[in-house]
């Protein structure tokens, strides 16, 4: 597992500073003085740390002159050195160790779960929806006062570049089914997706884009959607304008939401064998829960509204099922993939 050990860089140096000075003081007693290694080490130790011990034996000239050296160029290094390593202890800097550590790890065990890059407006949003419908998903940022704020520490954030094959391989993107790319800079988005789709051709691929002549470039590199949010969010506003009452419908249909109305998709592999190559109105029938049935997407990706009670569920289908929180779950555990 790929790990950043920046968290360490500074407790190793003060560690290694240590080790340096005692081992100097230790064997410069034994060569000076002829000193035992034991009470070389001790006599180090009382001098370095300036708690003014008498000294293990009586001294000569040059063993003072020594001692006098390992102090005057010890003093503010043992200092420092003690203080790095108190700091990172006290000042829990090895928690930040911990939580990429614990995300890594989280990352590596996933499967089918959902990459975000970015975690400004956009990726914040994606990834609190993601975690409110309980999908499984890492997210990818590399501004450090982001990743390191305790606001975000249930986020589980892979800290790095998600230009980088590396950042997305840490994410466990071969594994992934989905990934989402909200950098703020649509040249970032580009390289983003062509490296995700390199990585996994299978993936779906969801990018951000700020301009329309960025769309068609996104696309042709390997984006399945491309997103304007700012045009979807005015659009959105001038619709509440023209028909409010529409928008306002559309506004509680939330996917596995706990809104008045659930609005769910279910393919036909999530389907039970039972249930394949039925009807759409021996669907509803069986399952008895008061959903309907809305919409129906074929295997060409051709989109029915309201489909006849008579059309078949086929291979590589989507259901669209409307209905409320219970109807949803009664309908979900009646097909058995609830």
């Amino acid at each position: 597992m790929l790990l950043n050990y920046k968290y360490f860089a500074k407790v190793y140096y003060a560690i290694a500073i240590l080790v340096l000075i005692i081992l100097t003081g230790t064997i410069g007693f034994m060569i000076v003085e002829g000193w035992s290694f034991f009470d070389s080490f001790y006599m180090t130790i009382i001098t370095v740390s300036t708690v003014g011990f008498n000294e293990v034996h009586e001294l000569s000239d040059f063993g003072k002159f020594f001692t006098s050296v390992l102090i005057i160029t010890s003093f503010g290094t043992f200092a420092y050195a003690i203080s790095a390593i108190t700091s990172y202890i006290v000042g829990g800097e090895y928690k930040q160790y911990f939580q990429e550590y614990k995300s890594l790890k989280t990352a590596e065990k996933m499967e089918n779960h959902t990459i975000v890059c970015g975690f400004g407006r956009v990726g914040k949003q994606a990834a609190h929806d993601l975690n409110f419908y309980k999908k499984s998903h890492v997210v990818i940022e590399r501004n450090t006062e982001i990743t390191e704020n305790q606001e975000f520490s249930d986020v589980p954030f892979i800290k790095g570049d998600s230009t980088d094959d590396q950042t997305l391989i840490k994410a466990n993107i071969k594994e992934a089914t989905a990934l989402i790319t909200a950098l703020p800079k649509d040249a970032d988005n580009l390289f983003v997706v062509l490296s995700a789709r390199e990585l996994n051709p299978k993936l779906k691929i969801i990018s951000r884009a700020s301009s329309y002549s960025s769309m068609r470039k996104l696309r042709i590199a390997g984006a399945d959607n491309v997103i304007m949010p700012d045009t979807v969010g005015g659009a959105h506003m001038a619709s509440l304008v023209v028909t409010p009452d529409v928008m306002e419908f559309f506004d509680l249909i939330k996917v596995s939401g706990k809104a008045a109305v659930n609005l769910e998709e279910i393919s036909f592999k999530d389907l039970p064998d039972d249930f394949k190559y039925t009807t759409i109105g021996e669907l509803e029938e069986k399952s008895q829960s008061g959903c309907n049935v809305i919409g129906y997407r074929d295997e060409n990706g051709e989109y029915t509204i309201n489909p006849d009670p008579d059309m078949k569920i086929m291979p590589n289908a989507k259901l669209f099922v409307l209905g409320n929180p219970e109807q949803i779950k009664k309908f979900n555990t009646v097909i058995g993939i609830a």
